[in-house]
């Protein structure tokens, strides 16, 4: 089927229309003033049923034509009125489009330095009109196939570009997960565990203050005895948002420990720091005005809070900071809860 020099998308075959980027079959694009010569090389493809035909006369209309038709081949003249063939060529290797496209020189003539200049700006191959039906097959097959393969090739890496960067998403998002806690999204326990380890190292470093704050709900057996566990998994939820709500900066960390328990990592945070921050927190559970009928503390939910601070040094150790902040809330609980003690 040969085209004249007018193209519109309606003219596209359905494939085309649907936005295929790689062509099902072979596609030759012509791109000659001369109808004979047109005609002639579509009575030769005609009875190729892998091989789709089209024609433009205009080489004006040939950039814009093979945007939209995407050959797999263009068979090319060099001498056409008002066109230089070797700068039609050059145009096709700049438009990123079709710039890989394989381009087949038709000329009048065995030429050896318009071969060599066709070469250089581009052209894949060189071929003098007419040649025997064969040999074009042979040619038009080879570099259509070429070319569906790099076409093939590049969109089988695309993918597996596209399914590398899922699965990074994937992980990462899983990876997050696993770093929270399921019930209120505040860091687990691995995470705490990991976090203070990262800033003690940091603090080893840099000689720079690191506080470690306890906390621990007070009486929350009888809240969940009182109003049962999904009230309880509420409560718990509600004072993780406290906790995080009360944190300034990105470095500070925000953890559920275990059970009703929690605890807050403050780096580059002296023992004065941490107290003014653990004490905001204590006030803002209980400001919460949760009921707690049962506990002794208090009518509503309330927290018993240890700070501990350390310069870590090589003869200090991780655990030595964890055991000082949880004598202090031993010491909180032990005189009356409800309220913020520090390491002494």
């Amino acid at each position: 089927m040969t085209k004249d020099d007018t193209f519109t998308p309606e003219t596209l075959p359905p494939q085309e229309q649907a936005g295929g980027s790689i062509p099902p079959v072979l596609k030759v694009l012509l791109v000659d003033d001369q109808p004979i010569i047109a005609e002639a090389l579509r009575r030769m493809l005609e009875d190729q049923p892998d091989i789709e035909f089209y024609a433009v006369a205009d080489a004006g209309a040939a950039l814009s034509a093979a945007i939209e038709f995407k050959p797999t081949v263009i068979l090319q003249d060099l001498i056409m009125p008002d066109a230089d063939g070797f700068e039609l060529v050059a145009q096709f290797r700049k438009n990123h489009e079709i710039q890989n496209v394989p381009i087949v020189v038709l000329s009048s003539k065995e030429d050896p330095a318009a071969k060599a200049q066709s070469f250089a700006v581009g052209a894949n191959d060189y071929l003098v009109k007419f040649p025997d039906k064969l040999e074009l097959l042979a040619r038009i097959r080879y570099h259509s196939t070429a070319h569906i393969n790099h076409l093939q090739r590049d969109e089988a890496f695309r993918r597996l570009h596209e399914s590398e960067q899922k699965l990074a998403m994937a992980y990462a998002e899983l990876h997050k997960l696993a770093a929270l806690d399921g019930l209120t999204g505040v860091a687990n326990r691995r995470s705490f565990d990991e976090a203070l380890e990262t800033e003690w190292r940091r603090g080893l470093r840099s000689q720079q203050w690191l506080s470690v704050v306890m906390c621990d709900i007070d009486y929350f057996k009888h809240y969940n005895d009182t109003f049962g566990h999904p009230a309880g998994d509420l409560c718990l939820k509600k004072v993780a948002a406290v906790l995080t709500g009360t944190l300034k900066r990105p470095s500070d960390l925000a953890a559920r420990y275990g059970g009703e328990e929690f605890a807050l990592i403050l780096p580059c945070t002296p023992i004065e720091g941490a107290m003014i921050i653990a004490e905001e927190c204590r006030q803002q559970i209980e400001a919460l005005a949760m009921s707690n009928p049962r506990s002794i503390a208090a009518p509503v939910v309330t927290m018993s809070i240890g700070v501990a601070s350390m310069i870590p040094t090589q003869n200090a150790s991780i655990m030595d900071l964890i055991q000082r902040a949880d004598h202090a809330l031993y010491e909180a609980k032990g005189n009356g809860r409800n309220r913020t003690f520090c390491a002494g």
